[in-house]
């Protein structure tokens, strides 16, 4: 076929093209399909719905309780975050 490739090469590249031309009428055959048979679509249940926030009495290890100086170090370090 081509002079200047190998036997082996030929039969290579044959197998190739065969390849690509199975993949391209494969993906055309499932392309062509989902146009026409488009697949029922599934009725989904309705998520569970998101509880309520619970108000500043909630659970008690939600809550902690700050020393005065860890009080002082806290507000001290929201005065220093930028406020854009």
């Amino acid at each position: 076929m081509f002079p200047s490739i190998s036997p082996a090469q030929e039969i290579g590249l044959a197998v190739l093209l065969v390849a690509a031309l199975v993949w391209v009428v494969g993906l055309g055959h499932m392309l062509w399909d989902s146009r026409f048979h488009r697949p029922e679509p599934v009725p989904c249940e309705p998520l569970p719905m998101i509880p309520a926030q619970r108000g500043s009495a909630g659970h008690p290890m939600e809550s902690v309780q700050l020393t005065e100086a860890e009080e002082q170090a806290f507000a001290g370090l929201i005065r220093t975050l930028p406020l854009h």
